[in-house]
């Protein structure tokens, strides 16, 4: 069957060859219209625009548009960016105006792709959102994209850190909007924590494309974007409770490396109550009693600090603080915390300070706020493995799209040594090889450790650290050096100039993994950059125009150069649990045609082929007598492989499938309550709302204090005196009315309703209208903030706990669907009490209460971008506290975001006396 599979592609080609080929005949089209947009002045270009618009009010549909609207944006991307679309970048085009996923290979031109479907979408006027994972490609994209879009009469807007509410909402309001996943979430979370509709930034969520869609859908899906605020502190626990675990030793627990879980054995437990006792914090004779949950939760956490999380792999300590590692990239994420006390522990055992652990204001995951949108697209040069994820949680096609060029890179069968040592020994030999031909050189690594051994392995060969504020020159004497540079977490400011130059002849760039991905690696280096670097201070002129002819001249030169010894040669020091991370690296070599070649160096030390390969594939290689520094070349060596990754990948989709069932739970609700919220604040007068919610708390009352059909004797009248005082603040003769002959249930509540309105139409009086219902509204939507706020963590503790419904037989999904809802209505009774009891309370005072949104100083938002290895929102905070530029890397005026726009002759604004291009609009 699958022979017969094969010889029908062959014959019918595949189905995404089928479905590439059906847009041809729509880029003849665009083809076709070409001589007669190219004859259009400027002015008639740009009233194209208005003349779509005008179709679409007139009932035209956006694919009516397409072919002129597409060959509108070429002729435009032409005239002004001197970039001309190929047909390839048009089918890209025509994949996301679909809604679907164009994968397309490094260097194929997906930024000047995007620039048709955001053109084509942002006709109707309702906004596009062009999300990309960190705040320099998002500036970038805007200002170059921006040229095209404002030549055609379309406003663009961008979103980085340090704007404040008003800026934020002129970007959403622009025709397309540049934003980080980030920005765009936590705007979101905090636009349902403002108190009037006004106050909100964002507009409904019409359209999106996502940049480098795996790693936000994929790669992050599985934190979540939190807001939080510190609670109170506890660090003396925490300390007391590591001093217990170096006692700890082989026997007292069990290690799953593959699982990443450890766990007490029944000896280290008794071990551990026995110290806890000693120590005053054991209530009652065993652990695992009720009272010590709590404790239970640390023991756990300290453990798994201790035991499962290891300095300078999976965090580094810096200045003071634990800084997590990202597995992905090998890059620091400042800011982001790990959670449920674990961070606390972690901090604990390398002796820093601890900071208290957070209340979750409000929370959402990508998974949940990428499908509010009507329509989503998105772009990647690896998408293909992770297909049937994007179909199955977001409905999303993922179409892989020809190459302008064929492909020219040559990909050699991965080199299997026994030992890391050997594995590395052979990569050094490779580099100083490719080094002495002037071959560029890019070595992926997985860790900051891995990076840092590669480098010290290379200097006690001879190979000199390039300083980082020192790049190519472009003269061939400097190649000859035995130099490199390292690009990871560490020195990530500087990673899009260090990446655009490793490109040059001679070239060793060390990087974990994809840190500067959004960036091409050029042959021969970037023109674009080495011209603002070297000729920044130089008026425009005819000296200027000759000094960029020398520069375009030296690059050419040296590009020839780097062709001649072979193109970009990528070299990967271990397999990544995702072949969408390997290809990833691969991808950065043969960009537009290019030569190239890539090669993975193994051990059977390797994490991967450790915990993960097969059984199997260390017994042929052992029982081959590998001499010392020999390897095993083999296709099937790639093959067993790529089986050890696919396991794990389809691990890791379990996982976060699961999670998404779990948080679709929580997502039901939140949608509500925000809607809810939403309305709340748009109508003018929550009076009705507010009369309703008193009505039903006085009906349950009664219905709790006087059953249906019983006899007035067995009614509990004094307890529905103390609920009435209690909730509505009235002191009623319930007992003297029970006493009435023939009263029933239904006048009593009806009496009760009667004096609780009245009470308050005497209050509505006194307070005036207007006055009371801007007390409502308050009131209200500070109670429901609350009251959601404790639900969170309500629905976290239930979810820590859920998974031992298991061992009854019980489908714990299930049983967390239950207990939410019992939860969730909980809240809701609990909203209606609240806010009933406060209203009946309230008196005149000389100020109405105004709403009191948390304190924004106290709130700290957190989410990593797993490929630029930062936490934005934390950085922009650390910006804004010490008065400095942000941290846009390699591109001028850094220090826009804190001082404006600032001339980049003009005295810098922090007061150093430097000019702004020598201080913070510096390059890095």
């Amino acid at each position: 069957m699958a022979g017969l599979g094969m010889l029908a592609r062959k014959i019918f080609g595949s189905a995404n060859d089928r479905r590439v080929k059906s847009y041809r005949p729509r880029v003849a089209q665009i083809n076709s219209l070409e001589d007669e947009v190219k004859a259009l002045s400027d002015d008639a270009l740009r009233a194209r625009t208005a003349e779509f618009r005008e179709q679409l009010a007139n009932g035209a549909k956006l694919e009516d548009l397409l072919v002129p609207a597409f060959a509108t944006v070429r002729e435009a991307a032409v005239r002004v960016l001197g970039q001309r679309h190929y047909d390839v970048q048009l089918i890209g085009g025509m994949v996301l105006n679909d809604g679907a996923i164009a994968e397309m290979k490094t260097g194929e031109g997906k930024t000047l792709v995007a620039t048709l479907a955001c053109y084509l979408n942002a006709l109707p006027g309702k906004g596009v959102h062009v999300v990309t994972v960190n705040d320099y490609l998002a500036k970038r994209d805007s200002e170059m994209m921006g040229r095209i879009y404002g030549f055609l009469g379309l406003t663009t807007g961008v979103i980085v850190h340090n704007m404040n509410d008003d800026q934020r909402r002129a970007a959403y309001n622009c025709d397309i909007t540049y934003a980080t996943n980030n920005e765009l979430g936590f705007d979101y979370l905090r636009d349902n924590m403002k108190y009037e509709r006004p106050q909100m930034v964002q507009r409904p969520h019409a359209y999106a494309i996502v940049d480098e869609v795996d790693s936000i859908l994929v790669d992050e899906a599985r934190t979540p974007l939190i807001i939080s605020g510190p609670l109170e502190d506890r660090s003396d626990l925490y300390t007391t409770i590591d001093t217990f675990i170096p006692s700890i030793v082989e026997g007292d627990f069990e290690l799953d490396e593959k699982q990443r879980t450890v766990i007490f054995t029944e000896e280290g437990t008794e071990k551990l109550e026995g110290m806890l006792t000693e120590a005053g914090l054991l209530k009652g004779a065993s652990l695992y009693d009720i009272e010590n949950v709590s404790i239970v939760h640390h023991v756990n956490q300290a453990l798994r600090a201790h035991k499962l999380f290891q300095r300078d792999k999976d965090y580094i300590v810096k200045d003071g603080e634990v800084v997590i590692i990202d597995e992905f990239t090998g890059r620091m994420m400042p800011g982001r915390r790990y959670s449920e006390g674990l961070h606390q522990a972690l901090e604990a055992k390398e002796r820093v300070k601890i900071q208290p652990e957070n209340q979750t204001f409000a929370s959402i995951t990508f998974q949940n706020y990428f499908r509010m949108y009507e329509k989503l697209a998105g772009m990647t040069g690896t998408a293909a493995t992770e297909a049937d994820e994007f179909m199955d949680i977001y409905g999303l096609e993922v179409l892989e799209i020809p190459t302008n060029m064929p492909i020219a890179r040559a990909d050699d069968d991965d080199e299997v040594y026994r030992s890391v040592q050997e594995k590395y020994d052979a990569i050094v030999e490779t580099i100083r090889d490719a080094k002495t031909r002037g071959q560029p050189v890019l070595v992926g690594t997985t860790s900051i450790e891995k990076s840092e051994t590669l480098a010290a392995l290379l200097k006690r060969q001879g190979f000199r650290q390039h300083d980082f504020d020192v790049l190519f020159d472009g003269d061939d004497g400097s190649k000859n050096e035995m130099v490199f540079q390292v690009l990871n977490a560490r020195y990530h400011e500087q990673e899009a100039y260090i990446i655009a130059q490793a490109g040059v002849p001679g070239a060793v760039t060390i990087a974990t993994n994809m840190a500067g991905r959004g960036t091409d690696i050029q042959l021969g280096g970037n023109a674009e950059m080495r011209i603002e670097r070297e000729l920044g201070d130089m008026p425009a002129g005819p000296e200027r125009q000759a000094a960029e002819a020398k520069i375009h001249e030296d690059i050419a030169r040296l590009k020839q150069k780097a062709i001649d010894a072979g193109g970009l040669f990528v070299i990967g020091t271990e397999r990544h649990e995702s072949r969408r991370i390997d290809n990833q690296l691969r991808g950065r070599s043969g960009r537009q045609g290019d030569p190239g070649q890539s090669r993975f160096y193994l051990s059977l030390q390797d994490d991967l082929m450790r915990i993960f390969g097969s059984d199997r594939m260390e017994g042929m290689l052992q029982k081959l007598g590998l001499k010392e520094g020999e390897a095993i070349v083999h296709p099937w060596i790639n093959k067993a492989l790529e089986k050890a990754q696919q396991k794990v990948e389809a691990r890791n989709f379990d996982i976060r499938k699961n999670l998404l069932k779990y948080d679709d739970v929580m997502n039901d609700q939140r949608k509500v309550i925000f809607e809810q919220r939403i309305e709340l604040m748009t109508e003018e007068s929550v009076d009705d709302t507010v009369k309703d919610m008193r009505h039903d708390v006085i009906e349950g009352l009664v219905a709790k204090h006087i059953p249906e059909n019983a006899y007035a004797e067995q009614w509990d009248t004094e307890g529905l005196h103390a609920a009435v005082l209690e909730s509505l603040n009235i002191d009623l003769p319930v007992q003297d009315w029970a006493r009435e002959e023939g009263i029933a249930d239904e006048e009593m509540r009806e009496r009760i309703i009667k004096a609780a309105d009245d009470i308050y139409a005497d209050k509505e009086e006194r307070f005036t209208p207007p006055l009371l219902r801007h007390i409502e509204k308050a009131i209200l939507l500070q109670t429901l903030d609350q009251l959601w706020r404790e639900h969170l963590a309500a629905l976290d503790s239930l979810r820590s706990v859920i998974g031992f419904r298991g061992y009854a037989q019980r489908d714990p999904l299930q049983e967390y669907r239950t207990e939410a809802f019992a939860l969730f209505e909980a809240l809701l009774s609990s909203l209606r009490q609240a806010v009933t009891a406060q209203l009946m309370r309230v008196e005149l005072a000389e100020q109405p209460p105004e709403p009191e949104p948390v304190d924004e100083s106290i709130m700290h938002a957190s989410h990593i971008n797993p490929l630029t290895g930062e936490d934005e929102m934390a950085l922009a905070e650390q910006a804004a506290l010490a008065g400095a530029a942000s941290h846009f890397s390699a591109t001028p005026g850094k220090g826009a975001d804190v001082f404006g726009q600032v001339g980049r002759n003009e005295p810098c604004p922090c007061g150093s006396g430097k000019k702004f291009k020598h201080c913070h609009g510096a390059l890095v």
